[in-house]
């Protein structure tokens, strides 16, 4: 299995999330989940809010919450631009769970001025994360 790795980068608008050599990766694309492994045909792909699940080299899985972006995969390279992309043991649930019930009461008080489709997509994301942060 150990000659059965490619790269996989995980980069957002601030920093680079993950680096490293991984087995398999999973990621919600835009009409349904895919997985990328070894030798997989060259893709470009949008993601949605969602799951990213990677197995390393070793073995080891790891779970990150993402609310959209691109993937690349090329050559034994992948390369995931997300907007935002957290790892599960990094997920602040106290902060998920106050963007939850700030977005349930925008989209309670709906007005003239509000943008619906922004509370809609914070209250999709907060409950992604949350979702993600308790299968730890």
């Amino acid at each position: 299995m150990a000659d059965k790795k490619f790269q996989l980068d995980i980069v957002t608008p601030t920093n680079t999330i993950y680096s490293g050599e991984v087995l398999s990766f999973t990621a919600p694309g835009i009409v349904g989940n895919f997985q990328v492994l070894f030798n997989h045909a060259p893709l470009l792909s949008a993601i949605g809010v969602g799951e990213v699940k990677i197995t390393e080299a070793d073995g080891k899985q790891q779970r990150f919450a993402t609310s959209g972006g691109f993937v690349e995969v090329k050559s034994n390279t992948v390369i995931l631009l997300a907007e935002s992309a957290e790892n599960e043991a990094e997920i602040n649930i106290e902060r998920a769970e106050k963007s939850k019930i700030r977005a349930m009461e925008r989209l309670g008080k709906k007005t003239n001025e509000m943008d619906v489709d922004r509370a809609q997509v914070a209250l999709l994301r907060s409950m992604n994360r949350l979702k993600i942060a308790s299968k730890k």
